[in-house]
């Protein structure tokens, strides 16, 4: 291209496409700050690209490459009014849209040019479209070589009225319905809510979920229906999750029998036509789901993809089975990464990471769902518990299962959705075989242990030795399958290709192409004798893309070359020839690949058809090994961290007290560089249930508050936790109130989102919950925060009576203790010393009973390096706020009660006095002139004064009246 560079070229066409500008100019608008990253693929020069353009562009400009500079202006009128458009590789294309799918929660559209249209009426058409809930148009496109740590789970919302007697305001009927495409499965829920949607929340925390279908509202926006409509958009919000809104007559429920019979696996569908969808299918029995269903049925178009009829399963999901956990808490105990911003954290930043020492994606992924769904069965949680302490004691065993087994397990998972779809390759075939190969070993490696630990037989049997057992059988033809047909011996060369001896045409194709291959190889013998010339040194024999096999010699060896060979062309890397027993070779090798080819991907697909077959025991063995990996994970962590991890004892719900000794932060005490200072945790309940803890910033009672709520959720996901000893009940919910953000975008300040949480704490919260508050009302006035904070206090200890812990700069707080008993103050200890005539702060990390005075504000400032002025304007400010309207102790004490009493009395009797002599006084509407009859100001004045010295006697004899008097002149 004259010495051109290829994007030029691209730019130079996109800059005379004026039938582009007149398409795009055409589509509705849509841009990333409504949700959606529209891209196009387009083809310059035999080259794949995609390109933006418009506000796609800018954003592409901003967020990928970080310059506009990139930005070319296409049509008339350059960067002033011209369409700004922006080019990307494939490669740069593909992680676009997959961070704007998973990190940015955007949208995505991808548009390709129909065949045949020309520059002056450019035509495209929308061909994949995908959404944070809905992966799977773009699935294999750009997660193929990707894990996802969660599944994109969709859920759709049906809003119904309250059931009669019920008050519509405050309780709302909820039919939910969801989706994880990637397992296949549907599941529903119906239940009753709070104004705030508690509940649902704490379904879309458990669920991970990251897109939901709601109905619109009204144009007017002001219905009743709109009202919750709205409080039900800040919910998911607040959460994270993309809305998608859809017509309300989509939420229907009249054609979900006929859906979910195409749909669902045939052990599930109706038998007949005359039996009762409810009878086969429990859940079309629920009053919303099904509705909500259909509208998330529809919404996905299930039923247009042939691979999802009779795949799907369907299941009830019970709220009470796991503790819940709102948005805050799943911020407030850094469960998972919740910043949005991909990789920017480390690994031990959170729970997750800390936790996360799984070989497998499954394993991963199941590590993920345990952390947002924590138990509230006991006998689960402490069959999980038990298999931890096996391999907490079975150390080595532990390793060689992770080493040796599980390190080399593929994700079944994604590999049964490639047969399901049909997608599959022999490549993935193989990769089963070669992980059933490693089921024998793994199954011997549990049984050795079980025999070493024979406590812990029956659990292993039944949780990993019995599925495994059964898979291996499952999959023993499987195996023979796999070593019938596919050539293993040419793995090692990384082909994958079918046996020839499986297919006689295949054979005899074979046959043929090893008799070409050697007629190829005596004609090279023959050629390399007559140049006198060493074969593969000087003349190579090589199967060429344009030419097929040919002879290539170097320019300087090819000086000399016979005319009788036949010239094919020469480039850098030498001189190509042929003869035309060669030519005739390379021809028959060139017919004879391609028809084996051909008949090889027709037994192909049948082998993955036969395969395919095998993905129901494939999905089950897959949970078991993931299963496996986490509890493996749970024991390496327990046994690597600082200090080694405890297992904790879980009692029953509304049973027992909490008592966690030396406790620390997990993921604060692997942190480089850092000794963590432990402490004890006690909570009893009607003895101190309620703990208020005071204590310097940045003393460790955000810490000391949050461990607590993360070594409970660590307890009932069945991890061992960082204590010596460790004792509690089991929670029903973890509610946190621990900071929030201004959010001006969606009109919600800092305090407005404070109260927000904390009316759903006090909406939800039961005598089974643990609460956990940091600095509650901060966000106003110093008095409406106090007043908050001891309102809210109050209402939690005296009428909900849960486990709480509430950290607070409000030192008249702990007040508390002298009203309600199980109120009990903790702060954490500071030791402070005078150098050199001034005081300096030294944090021990120490939590301790009884109060702490002050915050030692200013002293923190004072090593975050201050300026010395502002410092001492700040310690002159607080000495003045703290003397404001103070009351001097002295002064309280310098009277008895009586004299005040009597006081106070005697000035009662002189107002009283005064007041029956004065006549009404009348205040003119309008005017500023104040008429008091025929009295004038004077008048009035002297008649107080009257009545003061007829009481002179009186006032002379009363110590606190005459201060008061004295103090006012």
């Amino acid at each position: 291209m004259y010495g051109k560079d290829k994007d030029d070229d691209k730019n130079a066409e996109q800059t005379a496409d004026p039938g582009l500008i007149s398409f795009f100019n055409k589509l509705p608008p849509k841009s990333p700050e409504k949700g959606t990253l529209r891209l196009f693929q387009r083809t310059a020069g035999g080259d794949e690209y995609f390109a933006a353009y418009g506000p796609d562009a800018v954003w592409v400009a901003q967020h990928v490459f970080h310059t506009n500079s990139v930005i070319k202006y296409l049509g008339p009128g350059g960067r002033a009014a011209g369409l700004p458009s922006v080019s990307l590789k494939t490669s740069v294309a593909q992680s676009t849209l997959r961070e704007a799918l998973t990190t940015k929660q955007l949208k995505i559209e991808i548009w390709v040019q129909e065949p045949g249209a020309g520059k002056k009426s450019a035509q495209f058409r929308l061909d994949k479209e995908a959404s944070p809930g809905n992966l799977q148009a773009v699935e294999d496109l750009l997660f193929s070589s990707n894990d996802l740590l969660s599944a994109p789970i969709v859920m759709s919302v049906k809003l119904a009225n309250a059931a009669a007697g019920q008050a519509s305001t405050k309780v709302k009927a909820l039919g939910v319905a969801f989706a994880d495409t990637s397992r296949m499965e549907l599941g529903v829920a119906d239940f009753v809510d709070t104004e705030l949607y508690s509940n649902l929340e704490s379904l879309v925390i458990q669920l991970s979920v990251k897109e939901a279908i709601i109905p619109s509202g009204t144009s007017s926006g002001t219905s009743d229906r709109d009202i919750d409509l709205n409080k039900l958009k800040g919910v998911l919000e607040r959460c994270g999750v993309v809305i998608t809104e859809r017509k309300p007559s989509e939420f229907m429920a009249k054609n979900i029998a006929d859906v979910l019979s195409e749909l669902l696996v045939p052990s599930s569908v109706l038998s007949g036509s005359s039996a009762d969808p409810s009878t086969v299918i429990p859940q079309l029995g629920l009053p919303n789901a099904p509705a909500a269903l259909y509208a998330l049925t529809s919404y996905l178009s299930l039923l247009s993809d042939s691979s999802n009829h009779g795949s799907y399963k369907i299941r009830t999901h019970d709220l009470t089975q796991y503790m819940r956990l709102d948005a805050s808490a799943l911020k407030a105990l850094s469960l998972v990464d919740t910043s949005g911003q991909s990789g920017t954290s480390r690994k031990n930043d959170t729970l997750f990471g800390l936790l996360n020492k799984c070989k497998t994606a499954q394993g991963s992924r199941l590590l993920g769902m345990w952390l947002k769904q924590p138990l509230t069965n006991l006998h689960e949680i402490r069959r999980r518990q038990d298999l931890v302490q096996l391999y907490v004691d079975a150390m080595g065993a532990k390793r060689i299962i992770q080493d040796e087994y599980l390190k080399f397990m593929p994700d079944m998972h994604r590999l049964s959705k490639r047969f399901q779809k049909g997608l599959a390759n022999l490549e993935n075939v193989v990769r089963v075989y070669q992980m059933v190969l490693k089921l024998t070993g793994l199954i011997q490696e549990l049984t050795n242990t079980i025999e070493e630990y024979d406590d812990f037989a029956e659990l292993v049997e039944d949780q990993y030795l019995k599925p495994l057992k059964e898979a291996e059988a499952s999959l023993s033809k499987y195996s023979e399958m796999v070593e019938q047909t596919i050539d293993l011996e040419e793995l090692d060369r990384h082909n994958y290709v079918i046996k020839p001896d499986y297919d006689p045409q295949l054979e005899a194709l074979a046959q043929t192409i090893s008799k070409v291959r050697d007629g190829l190889d005596e004609e090279h013998a023959e050629v390399g004798e007559e140049l006198g010339l060493e074969l593969d040194k000087k003349l190579h024999l090589e199967n060429n893309q344009v030419y097929g096999y040919c002879f290539r010699l170097t320019k300087n060896d090819a000086k000399n070359l016979p005319k009788k060979f036949i010239d094919l062309g020469t480039n850098k890397s030498g001189v190509f020839f042929s003869t035309k027993k060669l030519k005739s070779l390379s021809e028959e090798y060139k017919e004879a690949s391609q028809a084996y080819s051909r008949t090889q991907s027709t037994l192909v697909k049948q082998v993955v058809g036969i395969a395919a077959t095998y993905t129901p025991v494939l999905e089950s063995l897959n949970d078991v090994i993931a299963h496996l990996d986490v509890i493996l994970s749970f024991a390496h962590v327990a046994c690597s961290a600082p200090t080694a991890y405890t297992k904790p004892k879980v009692l029953e719900n509304g049973g027992g007290n909490l008592k966690f000794l030396e406790a620390r932060h997990p993921c604060l005490e692997v942190q480089d560089d850092l000794i963590f200072m432990a402490n004890d945790i006690h909570m009893e309940k009607g003895a101190s249930e309620f703990q208020i803890i005071t204590g310097p910033n940045m003393g460790g009672k955000s810490t000391y508050i949050r461990q607590t709520g993360v070594i409970a959720l660590m307890a009932q996901i069945g991890s061992f936790v960082p204590c010596s000893e460790a004792e509690m009940p089991i929670f029903d919910s973890i509610l946190c109130r621990v900071g929030a953000g201004d959010s001006q975008l969606k009109g919600v300040s800092t305090f407005m989102a404070e109260m927000l949480e904390t009316a759903t704490i006090l909406r939800s919260a039961t005598s089974d919950s643990l609460i956990i508050i940091d600095e509650l009302g901060r966000g106003t006035s110093t008095y409406d925060g106090f007043g908050l904070a001891w309102a809210i206090s109050e209402h939690i200890a005296s009428e909900i009576h849960a486990f709480c812990l509430f950290a607070t700069h409000f030192h008249e707080l702990t007040a508390l203790d002298q009203q309600i008993k199980h109120v009990k103050n903790l702060h954490v200890v500071a030791h402070v010393s005078t150098e050199d005539e001034q005081r300096k702060i030294s944090l021990l990390y120490k939590v301790e009973p009884g109060v702490s005075d002050q915050s030692f504000g200013i002293h923190v400032a004072e090593l975050a390096h201050f300026p010395e002025n502002v410092i001492k304007l700040a310690k002159r400010k607080a000495v003045e706020l703290e003397d404001f309207g103070k009351v001097d102790k002295e002064d309280l004490e310098k009277f008895d009660e009586q004299t005040t009493k009597e006081g106070v009395q005697i000035m009662e009797n002189i107002l009283r006095s005064w007041v029956s002599q004065t006549t009404t006084m009348d205040v003119e509407g309008g005017d500023d002139d104040v008429e008091m009859g025929d009295d004038t100001f004077e008048t009035q004045f002297k008649q107080l004064v009257d009545c003061i010295q007829a009481q002179g006697a009186a006032i002379e004899n009363n110590a606190w009246l005459k201060d008061v008097i004295e103090s006012l002149q």
